[in-house]
């Protein structure tokens, strides 16, 4: 990827934070972000970066008998594939990931001519919000020992310990499940699970080590609040937690790009995908 597509999606996603705007706002409120022809929802920093709904390149809504607004915008996304590539020391092959740029349009918003699949809110659904994320952390595979102690949240990569507050220390449960969730993904960092940096290697508090740590936390938590369906409740807790780290997203633009992609791979590991 170039350093101009990673300026392009970090700049999108700091104006929305200096807006007020909650990146996780959009894309998880009514149902996540897919392509229109596969169905499949986009992940990583393509969920942050777009609204709810469908998408599909100019091509796809051409070949389905659509038409682009005039005046409509696309938006940018990315896809990931490894290619091989040469050592020019060793002359060994290996694989290496290979970013690509799509531009998409939102069925209905940008286009005539085709209809979009009605979206579901998961706040209307019947399931018990608390719930189901009673169930993401219980069915947690190969989980950390989990604590109560009061008044403190964090993870303790030694002892491989969450450490949460009991949930009548919280003025909602809501905000109890999305603290829960964000030390949870910080435990997916440990040596025998993902092995990310920001956990197997602390640094102190405040570098571009442990703040990209925290990004990771927060990102996989607002994804799990929107799988377990409470997302609407903890928005503005995590956008203002989020705005925090404005300043190291603009120092590195690839910075969101990375920490988006680990926290997916946080969330499908909690999620036994």
């Amino acid at each position: 990827m170039t350093n101009k597509l990673y300026e392009e999606i970090t700049k999108r996603i700091i104006e929305k934070l200096e807006a007020g705007t909650s990146i996780f706002e959009m894309p998880f409120s009514n149902g996540l972000a897919k392509n229109y022809i596969t169905k499949k929802p986009y992940r990583g920093v393509n969920a942050i970066i777009l609204e709810s709904g469908e998408y599909a390149t100019f091509k796809q809504i051409k070949d389905c008998g659509g038409k682009i607004k005039k005046g409509a915008k696309s938006e940018t996304i990315v896809f990931w594939k490894l290619i091989e590539a040469e050592d020019e020391e060793t002359g060994e092959t290996f694989k290496t990931p290979y970013a690509r740029q799509y531009k998409v349009f939102k069925i209905g918003r940008d286009t005539e001519g085709l209809e979009a699949e009605a979206t579901i809110d998961k706040n209307d659904c019947e399931q018990t919000p608390v719930e189901s994320a009673e169930t993401i952390i219980n069915n947690y595979p190969n989980k950390p020992g989990y604590t109560e102690i009061s008044g403190q949240a964090y993870y303790n990569p030694g002892l491989d310990i969450v450490n949460v507050p009991p949930a009548t220390e919280f003025k909602e449960i809501n905000r109890y499940y999305s603290t829960f969730f964000h030390e949870l993904v910080h435990s997916t960092g440990s040596a025998d699970r993902l092995k990310r940096i920001g956990i197997t290697n602390t640094d102190k508090f405040g570098s571009e080590q442990y703040s990209k740590e925290e990004l990771v936390a927060e990102l996989g938590a607002s994804m799990l609040c929107a799988v377990s369906g409470i997302e609407k409740h903890t928005l503005d807790q995590s956008a203002s937690y989020i705005k925090s780290w404005i300043k190291v997203l603009k120092d590195d633009y690839s910075f969101i790009v990375s920490a988006s992609q680990q926290a997916q791979k946080a969330v499908d590991h909690i999620l036994n995908k």
